[in-house]
């Protein structure tokens, strides 16, 4: 399916917009690639697997940075690099959309839950789930406060309930990251920055696990699944100026079955 939307409205001589997508190669990242490239934003990509040839969008290549989450220290480097890669642009960002995210399984694509999942892999996904949400940020405050931009952190309704596939390492750190949101709002709002959530539910990607179809069937109110286009249009609501007054909320795109 082709993805479209309106491109960005601004003045001659305004800048290119910029966007700084996490976990882009697959999924929920690769159809937000696709809505801001097509509405006019350059994107910066940062994943911790090579360019996919396959990605449509031209500056791909070249806007990508390989990068490991889970390891600090790789962090701060494709900070530092990330910082490069804005100076032609006047060392301007206008969002930053915090997506990758792991959920490590058991044994057959088993639910690790508490009891189960080992210190190293709370530690593991909680490193690129949550803290690393929170170095980009503010590492690249200042790039962000110069265009007002937005932060938009990418959580999970599995974030709010105990889910029967996301394991507890994933959902608590989601959790955590919509707390993270609420005190971000708080504290970047004084200096023009907006901070939101957006929590998915059940979407029709690859890594959908056996069985969701009886979540389709006896959870959500529209049965059926949540394609990817659905979510990145409304990350790039969260993230243009159409929702220039909304700070500090999670926004619950699937098809109602938080109710």
């Amino acid at each position: 399916m082709t993805t479209t939307f309106a491109a960005d409205r601004r003045s001659p001589n305004q800048a290119r917009r910029v966007m700084l997508l996490t976990g882009a190669s697959r999924g929920i990242g690769h159809a937000t690639v696709k809505v801001f490239s097509a509405a006019g934003w350059r994107v910066i990509t940062v994943s911790r697997h090579p360019f996919p040839e396959e990605c449509p969008w031209e500056a791909g290549p070249e806007d990508h940075i390989q990068a490991d989450l889970s390891n600090a220290e790789d962090t701060l480097r494709a900070i530092e690099e990330i910082r490069q890669r804005l100076e032609p642009e006047g060392g301007r960002l206008d969002a930053l959309v915090n997506n990758a995210g792991i959920s490590p399984k058991g044994p057959g694509g088993s639910r690790l839950g508490t009891i189960q999942t080992q210190l190293d892999d709370w530690k593991w996904v909680f490193q690129v789930n949550f803290f690393s949400s929170i170095m980009l940020a503010r590492g690249l405050i200042e790039e962000l406060q110069r265009t007002r931009g937005a932060v938009l952190n990418v959580t999970s309704i599995a974030g709010s309930r105990v889910h029967p596939f996301a394991g507890a390492a994933y959902a608590t750190s989601k959790a955590a990251l919509m707390a993270l949101t609420r005190e971000m709002a708080h504290d970047f709002g004084p200096l023009g920055i907006r901070v939101n959530a957006l929590s998915p539910g059940e979407i029709d990607t690859s890594i959908l696990s056996p069985g969701t179809e009886k979540i389709v069937e006896e959870q959500i109110p529209l049965r059926r699944l949540g394609k990817p286009a659905e979510v990145a249009k409304a990350i790039y609501f969260l993230c243009s100026d159409a929702s220039s007054y909304v700070n500090g909320a999670e926004i619950h795109v699937n098809g109602g079955q938080h109710v």
